[in-house]
């Protein structure tokens, strides 16, 4: 009786473990989403005819900042998740077009792989190892996480570059 009882809580255990994980999937997922809604946001407020806008020369445009963190939207969702990239590297900032209409597809398609690559994961691959830019190991969930860091900063410097056009930039939104 001991045994099965101790079998028991074992199992018990383990489902809860799996679905704390499976959950921080779906927490992914959801914080991923805001984050999309929130750089659309910006990508509505910049006006189109401001898209090259540079605060100085050897800056990024406010639409190569977007695109920029969209090609590493890319790299780090690939690498985590296991999809295939269906661009490559830097191909997304090297886009002639800088329109405002293409780089909003382009940033929300972006958005798309990332989201839809991690609603496929199986929350136990998060702590395998991966090796980012050849150069740095970390887990696939943390490269979700530096991900998830690496558009928030480069999003965040938009914000000036909204303020310099003229426009309002939106307000933040953490829930």
């Amino acid at each position: 009786m001991k045994k099965l009882k101790l079998v028991l809580s074992l199992m018990v255990a383990f489902l809860a473990f799996q679905s704390a994980k499976a959950q921080s999937i779906d927490e992914m997922v959801k914080e991923w989403e805001r984050a999309k809604a929130y750089t659309k946001e910006y990508l509505d407020a910049m006006p189109a005819d401001k898209y090259d806008l540079k605060p100085t020369p050897e800056m990024r445009s406010f639409a190569e900042q977007m695109l920029h963190f969209t090609d590493a939207n890319y790299a780090f969702a690939a690498a985590a998740t296991g999809e295939k990239s269906p661009i490559g590297q830097g191909e997304s900032e090297k886009s002639a077009d800088k329109s405002k209409e293409n780089t909003t597809k382009l940033v929300m398609a972006g958005y798309d792989f990332v989201i839809n690559g991690i609603k496929k994961m199986n929350p136990a691959v998060l702590g395998e190892n991966v090796k980012m830019f050849g150069r740095f190991e970390m887990t696939k969930g943390m490269a979700i996480t530096k991900c998830f860091e690496h558009q928030t900063h480069h999003r965040g410097q938009t914000t000036v570059y909204i303020r310099l056009a003229g426009a309002k930039p939106p307000q933040e939104k953490l829930f």
